[in-house]
């Protein structure tokens, strides 16, 4: 990956305008984020839930500027279909605001129970589901650990991090009891399940545990907000789902699978449907498919980046890590069905069978297909060897790139500021790419609702959705023209940003390789002097 400066970019984009002539959109792209005063105050509701749709000079915002990219550049064009596969945790094809939008398979015909065009993969209408019926997994370090003691230095390591995060966990569920147990002395105290901040402030006791719990459930509000109640459930679900599942050594959540995880050649496993069989559990990917495609300007939750997207969901993100096997045979299989453009949002730490997604994703480059992937939630720099995240297109800690195909992104946040970085992403001039918009993102989630998420798993399908409007709007640029575009002809931020859990100090352009923040306005217009 090589680290672009903002300069170089930016007289890249003047040279490129300036040297061909007349264009067909007399416009100049957004050269600098730089001396932008950030947005004062919180966000209204409908520009938070568009944000990463607004501009960064007109609107004061970090997003990028798609309204404005269809407004100016997009407006009588007719664009292509675009296939995005979505390799997640499975799609709500159902969903309201995404089943106009979700691709068909046009060699299988529904329901027929054969195998019609005769990929392996029996009535594979929408996209193929990896998991079978299996939903919750051990992560990756679990499943090492429980492969056994080889007397190595690398297992003695692997089993300090799996008793760090052990006890990580059983510490997390001490704050879950404790908080749930103050959460319900107060809603017993004033006999109702919901309250607001003003009447636990009116709150006034002599009851010392009572006024313990008043100062507990003050704090969790002022950080969580007003939607506390839905917030701690998950927070439980997730403590429990980690010593339950991902942690449990005693936990084997692929015999429900029925194939051999380690032979990469047992391919026939899996079902047709392409949700997990509690439809809720996709709601992560049901959240990426919406951020890239969910119908623009239809009065239904948020807009898609796309409108000309159609996305295949293709299942193999588990409660838990994806096993190499189910990631390697998705993205052959995205390949092989006509995406060209697969959107990444998992990862992990470990992986034992990287060489097949390796090859896997060589062969993606090999067909011209590009994977956008999230960078991790880890708010470490993926440059440091010891903080490895898997898939990646490089091999030596970013020493050696096996591909040109694949687009790492980090996370922002919604405003301008020494907090333009979300605390949550990793970074690394080497091993992130980009930045784009992943904090507070509204999209779909299963049965017909929408919600707030963020993660760079958000980010990545802001990034893919640009990434699909060039490939369907200049169908000729290749997916190693398309990953440059996005990095070259993003708009360059200079000012000291924190980043991460240690929220180091640096240049947000010694943040990512680029030093930029994803801009479908700027991508366009260079995409359509490329394609001349």
């Amino acid at each position: 990956m090589r680290l672009y400066t903002p300069y170089v970019a930016t007289a890249l984009i003047a040279a490129m305008l300036t040297g061909c002539g007349a264009t067909k959109t007399a416009v100049a792209p957004i050269t600098s984020a730089t001396n932008i005063v950030a947005k004062k105050g919180q966000l209204k509701d409908e520009a938070l839930q568009r944000w990463s749709h607004l501009d960064p000079i007109r609107d004061s915002i970090p997003g990028m500027s798609v309204d404005r990219a269809y407004a100016e550049l997009l407006k009588g064009k007719k664009g292509q279909k675009v296939v995005v596969g979505v390799i997640d945790s499975g799609v709500d094809i159902d969903h309201e605001d995404l089943k106009s939008v979700i691709w068909t398979n046009p060699k299988e015909i529904a329901g027929n129970g054969i195998d019609d065009d005769k990929n392996g993969y029996v009535d594979d209408i929408h996209g193929w589901n990896f998991l079978g019926d299996s939903n919750d997994e051990n992560l990756e370090l679990t499943r090492l650990i429980k492969k056994g003691d080889d007397g190595s230095a690398e297992f003695k390591k692997m089993k300090a991090a799996y008793d760090e995060e052990y006890q990580q966990a059983l510490a997390g569920k001490q704050q879950v009891d404790f908080i749930f147990a103050a959460n319900k002395q107060i809603k017993d105290h004033l006999k109702k399940d919901n309250y607001t901040v003003e009447e636990l402030k009116a709150l006034s006791t002599s009851d010392a545990n009572l006024n313990r719990s008043k100062m507990v459930m003050m704090s969790v509000i002022q950080q969580v907000g007003p939607g506390f109640n839905q917030d701690l459930d998950e927070y439980k679900k997730q403590v429990s789902d980690q010593l339950n599942y991902n942690l449990n050594l005693e936990f084997d959540g692929r015999k429900v699978v029925g194939d051999n995880p380690e032979d990469i050649n047992d391919k026939t496993y899996g079902n047709n449907r392409v949700y997990a069989p509690n439809k809720e559990d996709s709601m992560h990917g049901t959240h990426v498919a919406g951020i890239i495609a969910q119908v623009r300007g239809n009065g239904k939750g948020g807009d898609g980046v796309s409108s000309t997207a159609e996305i295949m969901s293709i299942r193999a993100v588990p409660n838990g890590d994806e096993y190499d096997k189910d990631v390697a045979l998705a993205i052959r299989y995205a390949v092989d069905n006509g995406a060209k453009v697969i959107n990444g949002s998992f990862g992990k730490s470990y992986s034992p069978h990287k060489e097949w997604v390796y090859d896997a994703i060589k062969y993606a480059a090999s067909k011209d297909v590009l994977i956008v992937h999230a960078a991790g939630n880890d708010g470490k720099d993926l440059d440091d060897a010891e903080n490895a995240n898997f898939p990646s297109d490089t091999k030596d800690n970013g020493a050696t790139e096996l591909a040109d195909n694949v687009l790492t992104i980090g996370a922002l946040n919604n405003t301008y500021g020494q907090a333009l970085v979300a605390g949550f992403s990793n970074y690394g001039t080497k091993n992130v790419d980009v930045f784009s918009p992943g904090s507070k993102i509204y999209a779909t989630i299963p049965l017909d609702k929408y919600k707030y998420e963020q993660g760079t798993s958000m980010a990545a399908p802001n990034a893919a959705g640009v990434a699909a409007l060039i490939r369907s709007y200049y169908p000729k640029l290749s997916a190693a023209q398309v990953k440059k575009i996005i990095m070259d002809s993003g708009v360059p931020v200079t000012i000291e940003v924190a980043l991460g859990e240690k929220e180091e100090k640096r240049p947000f352009t010694a943040a990512s390789a680029s030093g930029k923040i994803v801009n479908a306005y700027n991508a366009l217009i260079m995409a359509e002097q490329m394609s001349k």
